[in-house]
């Protein structure tokens, strides 16, 4: 979430008032995040969220992301419905620039999980993949290893006015991730984003899943491990946190037991996902624009992550790692 345009409180009432949702009382800018302008929309009924999409999202991909919405509240799973205006639209246009109105989920996000709210997010990522399976909706991910590496190949050189070792780090793993990147592995529809900011929390329990836009129809697995190395690190990426990616692994496989051929390819899997997010902040911090609403994300984060995945292998999703919490 961020702020890259910036609405009057007119422009936002207007806008309101196309939904059956009261009258605006106030809005406030969420600068977290780097994709989409976002405001915490408050009426005279409720609290939604609004967005904006800015970048990455094609409009043809909007009934993807909003049906999933739907269809995952339906099924029971503690995800936020997209509130349909007056018109029974799930989106409108203004400016050029779709916009989507959301429910809004109590909880709050967690900065230094426990291993029991990481077994209780690992509960609700199996329980999005089994509901998922059944959506008919379909999105190819268009961040794969391959994607990865056009990413990098943009940023060229300037990698180094982020971190001197950066460029080293990619072409040393670059190519085996693209060389090995697991086929075959059972696919449903997956969160793709499930960091802590996008998970809320009531106490121990999942109050709310969010940030649905990089859902698309990949590896279940692969879901599984850009979660584990969202959740099971420190901020930095300098420590690993054992307790909590073994709660994770757990909390999961208590509703969606992983396969052996899953289970063999989750350190390739979490070496891939940590260099997406080197890959996707990489580019980011280098295109976005200074002016904005927005808090940088340090890629080398996870470049210590993309590094511990290389030298761990097996050792964070071994079998001893499974726990009955």
């Amino acid at each position: 979430m961020a702020v890259y345009t910036h609405l009057g409180a007119e422009d936002l009432a207007a806008l309101i008032a196309h939904y059956d949702v009261g009258t605006l009382v106030s809005a406030k800018g969420i600068a977290e995040g780097v994709s989409n302008s976002n405001w915490l929309i408050e009426t005279d009924r409720a609290r939604y969220i609004l967005t904006m999409y800015e970048r990455r999202i094609e409009l043809d991909d909007l009934p993807f992301f909003l049906g999933l919405l739907d269809h995952l509240s339906a099924a029971g799973c503690p995800v936020p419905r997209t509130i349909h205006d007056r018109e029974g639209r799930g989106w409108r246009m203004l400016d050029g620039k779709a916009i989507a109105l959301i429910e809004f989920l109590p909880g709050v996000s967690v900065d230094h999980p426990t291993a029991q709210q990481a077994h209780a997010v690992g509960m609700a990522l199996g329980q999005l993949h089994i509901a998922s399976a059944s959506y008919r909706g379909s999105r190819a991910n268009d961040l794969r290893p391959r994607d990865w590496q056009a990413l990098f190949d943009r940023c060229g050189a300037d990698l180094a006015r982020i971190d001197p070792e950066l460029a080293g780090l990619t072409a040393r793993h670059m190519p085996d991730l693209l060389d090995r990147w697991p086929q075959g592995l059972p696919e449903t529809v997956i969160h793709a984003d499930l960091f802590p900011d996008n998970v809320l929390m009531l106490g121990d329990r999942v109050g709310g899943l969010i940030d649905f836009y990089f859902a698309c129809r990949d590896f279940a697995a692969y879901d599984v491990a850009v979660t584990h190395a969202a959740w099971a690190f420190d901020p930095t990426g300098a420590h690993y946190r054992e307790e909590i990616g073994r709660a994770l692994i757990a909390g999961y496989e208590r509703v969606r037991p992983l396969s052996e051929e899953e289970r063999a390819a989750l350190p390739l899997l979490a070496r891939g996902a940590a260099m997406r997010f080197v890959a996707t902040r990489a580019f980011d911090w280098l295109d976005t624009p200074d002016d904005a609403l927005v808090t940088r994300k340090d890629p080398m984060d996870f470049a210590r992550r993309v590094q511990f995945y290389a030298e761990a292998g097996m050792a964070p999703f071994d079998l001893q790692g499974r726990s009955g919490n």
